[in-house]
């Protein structure tokens, strides 16, 4: 220690046997439902979390995907249940928290990552269709987050990760449903965080472009995929590591200090990337 009681330049502020920085990412112990987590984003959290210690509950609408993961997850020797369904069922969806409770007696954390709505004008965006992508994109998250709230009070509290969109914060043709949902999700995630806090955090990732299979068109396209990068001020699309790792950062200790907020892992977008091509009325 210096005079002023300072930790010394080149010495650590953390005593001996405290633990190390990347020791907050782990999450070993705990269980997590990942909805959506079939491929993309929400396989790669889910794996990302797993390999930090977690075990996992996987739900989607193909039986084949989830099966995949599972076995890449216990590979990694964590367990994984996983619960084909419909996940636009808000019953199906809330049935997963007690899924995870029956089978590993409780719960830590949320990824809310279902979602999606196709682009569509707006004057071909019926109402029906707006409340579709509500639905899809915030109902199912408030299903699942008000399901799981009881059993993740009773082992201490826990953190929910919801997935939203950098077109819930920019403007672009086209976006008016996607956009609309997406915005409404990451408004959610303040306010839920406020009802839920001390003991329960909820946060969003503001995703922007990243390398799917809902993107298959785009980087099959050289055209197309030039030109996102082009207008992505990284230069390049995300990739799904680069989500899950925001997951993991969101859902462990070493994010503990953090409710209420929207991480915008985006590349540095400030418009949309993909021009859909609307003409003026």
């Amino acid at each position: 220690m210096d005079e002023w009681g300072y930790p010394a330049c080149g010495t650590s502020s953390f005593d001996e046997g405290d633990p190390m920085i990347l020791d907050r990412f782990k999450v070993e112990g705990q269980v997590a439902i990942v909805t959506g987590a079939g491929r993309g984003i929400g396989a790669g959290s889910a794996i990302a979390l797993a390999e930090l210690g977690a075990d996992v509950v996987l739900a989607a609408r193909t039986a084949s995907q989830i099966d995949e993961v599972a076995g890449q997850i216990e590979a990694l020797g964590r367990r994984a249940i996983t619960v084909p369904c419909d996940l636009s069922d808000l019953e199906a969806v809330a049935a997963l928290a007690g899924i995870a409770a029956s089978e590993f007696g409780r719960i830590d954390i949320l990824v809310n990552n279902v979602g999606g709505t196709m682009p569509r004008p707006l004057v071909d965006t019926s109402p029906r269709f707006l409340e579709e992508a509500f639905h899809f994109n915030v109902s199912t998250a408030h299903a699942l987050t008000r399901a799981s709230v009881p059993t993740m009070l009773e082992t201490g509290g826990g953190s929910i990760v919801n997935i939203s969109s950098v077109i819930g914060r920019v403007a672009g043709r086209g976006y008016v449903a996607y956009g609309t949902a997406k915005a409404a999700l990451a408004h959610y995630t303040r306010l839920a965080s406020k009802d839920l806090a001390p003991r329960i955090r909820v946060n969003a990732i503001g995703v922007g472009s990243t390398a799917t299979s809902a993107l298959d068109i785009v980087t099959s396209t050289p055209e197309l995929k030039d030109t996102m990068e082009d207008m992505t001020t990284l230069k390049r699309l995300g990739s799904v590591d680069d989500i899950a790792t925001a997951v993991v950062y969101l859902a462990s200790e070493a994010g503990s200090y953090l409710t209420g907020k929207i991480l915008e892992v985006d590349g540095g977008i400030d418009v949309p990337n993909l021009d859909f091509g609307i003409p003026d009325l």
